[in-house]
């Protein structure tokens, strides 16, 4: 990992460190595509983690803060810490659950194939001590319920039988204790004596020896919200009101009530009378944090949406567009709105801008935009670019001829708005400081074995049947060869880092490179 330049005075460099990593395969160990994640996502206290894949499962982990131990840390640095300081101390994940949330379906009536494939997941208010979850595939949303309980287990014993009758376990006891153990005048062991100091019963002692409680969760379905979109869903985000939620696919968004399966409100619908007159698709939606009434979406146009439901019922006509304003109108390339598609938005913090993360963007601008600050105030330029991608400026073609150009990199943002993070090529990890004077910039690459068998090849990838296609025009029947390779470029394009998200309460990020679950502390 690399640091460009420190921090600015809106806040401290970060100096980001290996913490944990789940699922990391061994060298030349295949990778099952049904063991790629495709969703993660923190709940708003931090402390627990749900993590989706291609096989339709989703994982949960749960935190404990936990100081560094000592063998992490010389002893002049454990004797200047001060451990009450949250500051020194990074959430520390565990398995704690896992369900299969989808099944793969055919429906009969299109003679379509739906892959269980978890799209997104998205935590829920807590209700009565039970965490509740919703989880996406390409057609459907499911509620969970996740409700803790306690698991009785019986430990392994030198008794060829478990002793359960209180009887039996004083009998055991008082057999244990006339085998020359020291006895006291009123024919009690030293034992005995010492646990009735602790106010311990031997029926407690002997059962405490033999049995233990461990927490386990429960999953189970709630609500299945189901027949509602034609195409495939691409985003589930939740309402501050915590009582409405919104599921888009590419031409539609439908607003749901948690408590109703059976019904939706179609509140955005770009679906034209002649789809030979589609121009654009939604590829993301989200939200406002505090504002239940506005959210915003994205387009494959490079458009962000800011709408109004107070306005009307149906908000096809956006209250105010945000969009790059085109210096040089003659400028564009075959490849213009290909690279100007939005993969994923996001709010920052305060809800005063948005996040947005595209491919690249070869417009004629001082830089490529693929991470960008957008002010909602100012709906003409972003207020501050991030490159990324900038060396792969030259190899548009060969990124369109082996299907790379599609990729969708999704970004994040810490709970203070200071510092974004998005993924790249060759599993690497790119973290940018929004400071005002300069730019801090540390890339990290998720993985610790690079000689592992990729899950995926770029140059030849089956095009995940989408509107998205179709409105640029893309439909071909298989791979034109331009005579380039991968390893013609800077970066490993069979590796990538799409899906990350950033710990709401702490500088933790979790991201996922194929089936590995990555995480790096600051």
């Amino acid at each position: 990992m690399s640091s460009s330049s420190p921090d600015s005075s809106l806040s401290a460099p970060l100096h980001w460190k290996f913490s944990q990593v789940f699922g990391e395969k061994a060298p030349g160990e295949d990778v099952q595509n049904s063991d790629l994640i495709s969703a993660i996502e923190f709940d708003k206290s931090g402390r627990h983690l749900a993590v989706g894949d291609r096989g339709g499962r989703v994982i949960i982990f749960e935190s404990k803060e936990a100081e560094e131990t000592n063998e992490q840390r010389s002893r002049i640095e454990l004797e200047a810490v001060d451990f009450s300081s949250k500051a020194h101390r990074r959430p520390i994940y565990q398995y704690k659950a896992e369900f299969q949330s989808h099944e793969p379906e055919f429906d009969y009536l299109k003679s379509l194939e739906i892959e269980e494939k978890i799209n997104r997941v998205r935590w829920c208010m807590t209700h009565g001590g039970s965490m509740f979850l919703l989880s996406a595939n390409d057609k459907t949303v499911k509620l969970w319920k996740l409700k803790e309980h306690k698991v009785k287990q019986v430990k392994e014993t030198d008794h060829s039988s478990a002793v359960h009758s209180e009887n039996g376990l004083l009998a055991e006891a008082s057999y244990i204790s006339m085998q020359g153990k020291p006895t006291v005048p009123n024919g009690h062991d030293m034992e005995w004596t010492t646990n009735a100091v602790k106010n311990i019963s031997p029926v407690q002692e002997a059962q405490a020896k033999i049995s233990s409680l461990e927490d386990s969760v429960r999953a189970s379905c709630r609500k299945v919200y189901a027949h509602a979109h034609d195409f495939n869903i691409n985003s589930v985000s939740n309402n501050s009101d915590g009582e409405t939620f919104i599921s888009a696919d590419d031409l539609r968004i439908n607003l749901w009530n948690l408590d109703v399966k059976d019904q939706c409100f179609n509140i955005i619908d770009i679906k034209p009378s002649n789809m030979e007159d589609l121009t654009e698709v939604i590829t993301s939606a989200e939200f406002h944090p505090s504002h239940c009434n506005l959210l915003a979406y994205s387009s494959s146009r490079g458009f962000i949406h800011l709408i109004d439901m107070r306005q009307s019922a149906l908000c096809d006509k956006s209250a105010t567009i945000l969009q790059e304003t085109e210096h040089q109108p003659g400028s564009k390339s075959f490849f213009t709105e290909i690279i100007a598609s939005i993969s994923d938005i996001k709010f920052v913090n305060d809800g005063q801008c948005i996040l947005s993360r595209d491919f690249m963007n070869l417009k004629l601008i001082p830089v490529l935009l693929l991470v960008q600050l957008w002010d909602i105030r100012k709906d003409s330029m972003p207020v501050k670019v991030f490159k990324v991608h900038e060396h792969l400026r030259p190899k548009l073609c060969e990124l369109y001829n082996n299907d790379s150009i599609f990729d969708k990199f999704e970004c994040c943002v810490n709970g203070s708005g200071s510092h974004f993070a998005t993924g790249s090529y060759s599993n690497l990890l790119h973290v940018f400081s929004n400071g005002d004077s300069t730019e801090e910039h540390m890339t990290v690459e998720a993985g610790k074995n690079p000689s592992r068998k990729p899950a995926v090849h770029s140059a030849s990838r089956p095009r995940r049947s989408s509107l998205s296609n179709l409105t640029r025009g893309f439909y071909r029947q298989g791979n034109s060869n331009s005579g380039a390779s991968s390893h013609e470029f800077a970066c490993d394009l069979s590796s990538k880092l799409l899906h990350l998200a950033w710990n709401p309460t702490s500088n933790l990020i979790a991201c996922s490179a194929g089936s590995s679950l990555f995480m790096y502390y600051a």
